[in-house]
């Protein structure tokens, strides 16, 4: 096991504490760990149904280490995702937890170079437009169903060129308390 994915089976733990914290009294944790790496993070929240009931994340940190990056996107998938009302703090502990370390995205060339399993994908344009698809979506087992997502997450059409680059992330999953 290497050391990010030991760091990271922390990362859904503490995430449930940035959250339970926040929502408590609305401090944002202090979740600094020295020697720890920067990365980007997603937090995604899901209901004990195993709907989405949060995501949000970063491809390059804005915090100085997976930890606090960590704390920040989980408040931030908690209470700010367009897409959902901000969570109420009965909710958590029936929510599950999973946290995505990204490592650092490659250029590629085209559509064969994706497996939606392995690889998230990001798509840029010339506009500084960006969409962002993590890996191992249920639904998306194809790169060109991966890349229009991403296309369509970011307002780009698909006759508008992009370029592509892929990452892989460690993943760590946290289910709902009893």
């Amino acid at each position: 096991m290497s050391a990010l994915e030991e760091l990271s089976r922390e990362l859904p733990a503490l995430a449930r504490r940035a959250i339970a914290l926040y929502l408590e009294s609305g401090h944002w944790l202090e979740a600094r760990r020295a020697g720890a790496p920067a990365a980007g993070v997603f937090v995604t929240l899901r209901n004990a149904d195993g709907s989405l009931r949060g995501c949000i994340g970063s491809i390059a940190p804005a915090e100085p280490d997976v930890f606090a990056e960590t704390a920040r996107s989980a408040v931030l998938a908690a209470t700010r995702d367009p897409r959902f009302p901000p969570l109420r703090p009965e909710e958590l502990a029936s929510l599950s937890i999973e946290v995505s370390v990204l490592a650092p995205d490659e250029p590629v060339e085209g559509l064969g170079d994706l497996d939606p399993k392995r690889y998230g994908v990001i798509v840029r344009d010339r506009l500084g437009r960006r969409g962002l698809l993590l890996p191992d979506i249920e639904g998306v087992d194809d790169p060109s169903t991966q890349v229009a997502i991403a296309r369509q997450k970011a307002g780009i059409s698909a006759n508008e060129p992009v370029l592509l680059s892929r990452f892989r992330v460690t993943k760590a999953l946290e289910h709902p308390r009893s």
